[in-house]
């Protein structure tokens, strides 16, 4: 299964991104990774990387990562291997241990995820899914609703819409719009990603119809997998539930496309309820397939006394920022005096 962290097409994104982008490759090895970080030191980062075919050969990519890593002036490098050939019958946090990473401080992409099989016929993935995903997307358009998807950048602002109002009403950071922009300029020309609409369709008292959009989703695709990477859906429309036809919709359009995998892209933790993701992760796997666990983001030392300094003050910031926060309230407190 591949990753679209790992492909031709992000590593041009991260360079119009503006990133130093190291791509390397070997006998049955290879990795994406950017340079990251700040003031508090850089390091080199290779999401859901690097891939390998065997332990071995996974050596040998760290050891590359490394030597670039020092090339870079980096402290570190952050991994997050993903495949089980990698460490075989080897417990994955003993296999990294033993060469030296160590858990990072801060997990960044998800380790665990729901994936979905494309292997089956249409019904069969359909019979995977609870029974009311299967009746909205059989049905949904009896509601006025219908579902089209668009490799246009220009249509972005309309997921950006929903993404705003949700993110305000929940609470929660997202993903910024000219970040989205440019992953929808750069990757929906290469045939890599697609927003996927729900417009709610309405005819007025002289027969004229409009469309209104109530819900998006923004994918993307690799080699062999198309991700779910960004949704979102009208609060006042909630009732129709457009989010799942449009889910079950981008799930056989990438089975139509020659996918093998769907990859529903984060959920809780098995057995923790009260995780936060707790809510999406039910709405998730009612769509079927497996839950998958990988390993997480692990840090590997290349100059050893900095990535403990480094440590020190990521562990710091939390509190000084607090104290910075309170310094600052009381000095508008003495300024209003």
């Amino acid at each position: 299964m591949s990753t679209i962290l790992q492909s031709d097409i992000w590593a041009r994104f991260q360079q119009v991104n503006g990133h130093t982008v190291i791509r390397r490759s070997g006998e049955g090895w290879s990795y994406l990774a950017t340079v990251e970080g700040g003031a508090t030191g850089k390091y080199l980062y290779a999401p859901y990387g690097p891939v390998a075919q065997n332990a071995q050969v996974f050596d040998a990519a760290l050891a590359s990562l490394r030597e670039e890593a020092k090339k870079q002036h980096c402290l570190f490098v952050r991994i997050e291997p993903t495949q089980e050939q990698i460490w075989g019958m080897e417990a994955p946090r003993e296999f990294l241990v033993s060469r030296g990473a160590r858990l990072a401080p801060r997990q960044v992409q998800p380790a665990h995820t729901q994936i979905i099989s494309l292997a089956g016929t249409e019904d069969e993935i359909l019979k995977g899914m609870k029974s009311t995903n299967r009746n909205l997307h059989r049905n949904i358009h009896k509601k006025g609703v219908v579902i089209e998807s668009s490799q246009n950048p220009a249509d972005m602002p309309i997921l950006f819409k929903f993404l705003a109002e949700t993110a305000d009403r929940n609470g929660f950071n997202r993903q910024q719009d000219d970040y989205l922009s440019l992953v929808a300029e750069t990757l929906m020309p290469a045939d890599a990603a697609s927003l996927y609409i729900a417009y709610l369709v309405t005819e007025d008292e002289k027969g004229e119809s409009s469309r209104e959009p109530i819900a998006a989703a923004f994918v993307y695709d690799s080699d062999d997998t198309r991700v779910y990477a960004h949704a979102a859906a009208s609060f006042e429309h909630r009732k129709l539930s457009a989010g799942i036809p449009l889910v079950t919709t981008f799930i056989l359009d990438a089975k139509a496309k020659g996918l093998k995998y769907v990859d529903l892209f984060g959920i809780a933790p098995e057995n923790e309820p009260d995780h936060e993701w707790a809510g999406f992760t039910k709405f998730k796997k009612s769509f079927g397939g497996e839950s998958v666990e990988y390993p997480g983001t692990w840090d590997v030392p290349v100059y050893s006394l900095g990535y403990e300094a480094y440590l020190a003050v990521y562990k710091a910031r939390p509190v000084i920022s607090e104290k910075l926060g309170t310094l600052k309230s009381r000095l508008k407190k003495l300024l209003k005096k």
